[in-house]
């Protein structure tokens, strides 16, 4: 297999401890370890990150910007979604 061949992994790096991971780039490798350690030569050079994963490409499915306006429309016929729906029994004082 030639490294034209080799699948593209997305990389994910946290910067430090209680942040989330983001997305850093993409890179190709021919398994997940050497991905792994690649990834952290290439996004992490200046100790930049204290975890970073690596996910196959293949892997990851993503909505369509065209479906933008459909697919994240708040959905109207369901109003238990909103915190107006309920109403807060008297004598609740922690809610």
């Amino acid at each position: 297999m030639t490294t034209s061949e080799w699948p593209l992994w997305e990389v994910f790096v946290r910067s430090r401890r209680g942040l989330s991971h983001t997305h850093a780039g993409s890179l190709h490798a021919p398994d997940a370890e050497m991905a792994l350690r690649n990834a952290r030569d290439l996004y992490t050079r200046r100790s930049e990150g204290v975890s970073i994963w690596v996910v196959p490409s293949s892997a990851i499915t993503a909505s369509s910007p065209d479906e933008r306006d459909p697919f994240f429309e708040p959905a109207a016929d369901k109003p238990y979604r909103h915190p107006t729906f309920y109403e807060v029994p008297e004598g609740v004082q922690h809610l």
